[in-house]
């Protein structure tokens, strides 16, 4: 199985792109994992609503450029459905014994996704209601990904 994160925005934070190295290094031996970071908009702090959407439509074509055709995608976003680690892993182990060998996961900028982006997803999912920052969110996401796969093999950790 190939899992990919598509994020919007390059990671800073030394602490972040650590652990995100170790998580994904924990996954090598199970999946073939990738990130791949698009370019945010640069757009000053308030925007009107017209301008938000053109931001999230900028980002939305450099992250629809990424994807294949044949990619099963996952969006996070705060509509989506609430899984538990357990139902991620089940979720998973779905789409690789039954649907799509290459799953993409896509976390939007600082203002979301666009409706391309949400249309193209077959699943939107969330992982509560609290905001956490995007740059965040890759990290709580590669953790979750690497639990599933260890629910999956019913190896130990997840507890």
């Amino acid at each position: 199985m190939f899992i990919q994160i598509i994020g919007v925005g390059k990671l800073k934070e030394k602490y972040l792109v650590q652990g995100i190295a170790e998580y994904a290094k924990r996954l090598t031996p199970y999946v073939k994992f990738q990130i791949v970071e698009v370019a945010d908009e640069k757009a000053p702090d308030t925007l009107s609503d017209a301008e938000v959407s053109l931001v999230k439509d900028r980002e939305g074509e450099r992250i629809l450029a990424q994807i294949k055709p044949d990619s099963h995608v996952i969006a996070l976003t705060l509509d989506g459905k609430l899984w538990s680690s357990e139902e991620l892993a089940a979720e998973l182990d779905k789409l690789g014994t039954y649907g799509s060998s290459h799953v993409v996961f896509l976390i939007g900028g600082s203002h979301g996704l666009s409706d391309d982006v949400l249309k193209r997803a077959q699943q939107r999912l969330c992982f509560g209601r609290m905001t956490l920052p995007h740059q965040l969110m890759r990290l709580v996401l590669t953790e979750q990904i690497y639990r599933a796969v260890k629910i999956n093999r019913g190896e130990p950790y997840h507890k």
